[in-house]
């Protein structure tokens, strides 16, 4: 018993480590960095200090209280907790049909089709990005054809790039094949068994899909999720370029904060609650997903 137990820790080991250096290591680093003052040039000014011979701590709550002084920053997260979300929902309706059409497929079709979903990880992501630039610009031809639409019906020309919309699009089109992937996993695992039964039973298609598929695939639409909704929470470079003032998020902020204003301690407050944030939702989605699984 005791060799077994000696080869689970050995077993546990590296994926602890891994989780204690690259995450809860920083994450302390920041939390106190958030304590601290901005050094006079940016950065951190020392925490401590001898004044008089005697030690002295250089620690302040200004940074948090500042947090809550506006509501700005508290509607950007609201805001960039609001595009996650919709990322995700509009992900799950793109990408289960997907996922469900490729598991359903001929075996010797699958690994075909499942190339074409990843194939857009072969291209630089910063490319992707601007190649939905050159397709939302004011000159492109699918601006031009909306536009020309609704001028037809006397509707003013919109522009579709530096929007939300833009921002939508791309943060679908980049995390599309993560909800796929993992809902593929989970549909292609199912029982044809269990759909044959119950239409030998009288059950539609539609009331087969609602009362066998859906609820068995529920712990792959909680994986896809997680792996959509935390990359999108924390998005700064599809804001940046396809957004403009009216799409930033949160993420911009705290890049802002750290790159360009140098007030690392206010950048890691905001970090440390878009870290919470990211948190929460791997534990509401890891109980879900348990709790999907155990009614199986």
């Amino acid at each position: 018993m005791q060799t077994k137990h000696w080869q689970q820790r050995l077993l546990t080991l590296p994926p602890m480590s891994y989780l204690l250096i690259f995450f809860a290591v920083p994450t302390v680093i920041m939390l106190f960095a958030s304590f601290r003052y901005a050094g006079e040039y940016g950065g951190l000014a020392p925490w401590y200090s001898y004044e008089e011979g005697k030690l002295a701590f250089d620690l302040t709550l200004e940074n948090w209280q500042r947090l809550f002084e506006t509501d700005i920053y508290l509607r950007l997260f609201a805001k960039s907790i609001g595009y996650a979300v919709l990322t995700t929902l509009l992900c799950i309706l793109l990408g289960y049909p997907l996922a469900l059409m490729i598991a359903r497929s001929p075996r010797k079709h699958r690994d075909l089709l499942l190339l074409l979903v990843i194939l857009p990880f072969w291209s630089n992501f910063l490319v992707r990005i601007y190649a939905w630039m050159i397709i939302f610009s004011p000159s492109g031809a699918l601006t031009h054809m909306i536009n020309s639409l609704l001028d037809i019906f006397g509707l003013a020309p919109i522009s579709l790039m530096y929007s939300p919309t833009a921002v939508i699009v791309c943060l679908v089109y980049v995390h599309l094949p993560f909800m796929v992937l993992p809902l593929y996993a989970n549909l292609e695992k199912h029982d044809p068994a269990l759909l044959d039964a119950a239409q030998d039973l009288g059950a539609t298609r539609w009331r087969r899909f609602w009362k066998i598929t859906w609820p068995i695939s529920l712990p792959g639409v909680y994986a896809g999720s997680i792996l959509v909704f935390i990359p999108v929470l924390g998005m700064f470079a599809i804001p940046d370029l396809l957004g403009g003032t009216d799409g930033i998020m949160i993420a911009n902020v705290i890049k802002q904060q750290f790159v360009e204003s140098r007030d690392w301690p206010f950048g890691s407050v905001l970090s440390m609650v878009l870290t919470v944030a990211a948190v929460l939702a791997v534990l509401l989605g890891a109980k879900f997903g348990q709790q999907a699984g155990q009614t199986r």
